[in-house]
């Protein structure tokens, strides 16, 4: 069985919660308290972070790489795209939102002030981008529910947590981040602390 080293407040841990519960796979998730991590999280993961994900003799970290993993090995529902090139362009505009929008969790998560106030800003900024693209499809790559929306729903799950306010132009991203929401594997994916997060 695939275990899965995850934080029950962990924005990349909760990624892979989603990509497991949306393929309806047999696996373990082993909480790991962020505070004080266990010992053999720093034996199976270099850095020391979660997620880390062990199949058999296979121990992999990094979110995005234990996602198309677990998308190849198990195809179904897919979540990259098939083709080759729309593929390429998922991985690039993946790459993009980790720069753009996930380089700023770290400080939103510790929340000193002039940091986590700088972060806001740019998360702000940048998630307003997105919003005509949600005014025309779905979702990020058109009808279909892909893993880019699964990079992004847990920092849209948490916006309120972060203290980022959208202004009201930003009713299309907000429609599509309910739709995500209301996902059952979104849902199942959520720890007690995450559910907590949100009024």
């Amino acid at each position: 069985m695939m275990n899965l080293y995850s934080g029950t407040t962990d924005p990349f841990s909760h990624r892979c919660r989603i990509v497991l519960y949306e393929k309806g796979m047999d696996f373990q998730v082993v909480d790991v308290d962020l505070f004080n991590k266990p010992e053999e999280n720093a034996v199976i993961n270099p850095y020391g972070r979660v997620p880390v994900m062990v199949d058999r003799d296979l121990v992999l970290y990094e979110s995005n790489i234990i996602n198309e993993y677990i998308d190849e090995r198990f195809p179904h529902p897919q979540l990259m795209p098939p083709d080759p090139i729309m593929r390429a362009k998922a991985r690039q505009l993946l790459h993009t939102l980790e720069h753009e929008l996930f380089s700023h969790i770290e400080a939103l998560e510790k929340n000193q002030k002039a940091a986590a106030d700088k972060a806001r800003t740019a998360v702000r900024d940048q998630l307003l981008q997105l919003v005509p693209l949600f005014a025309k499809q779905k979702y990020m790559l058109g009808d279909e529910f892909s893993m880019l929306d699964v990079a992004i729903a847990p920092l849209l799950w948490r916006l309120e947590h972060y203290n980022i306010e959208l202004p009201k132009t930003a009713a299309p991203l907000m429609k599509y981040a309910e739709r995500i929401f209301t996902r059952q594997g979104f849902i199942d994916a959520l720890t007690p602390s995450e559910r907590a997060m949100r009024r």
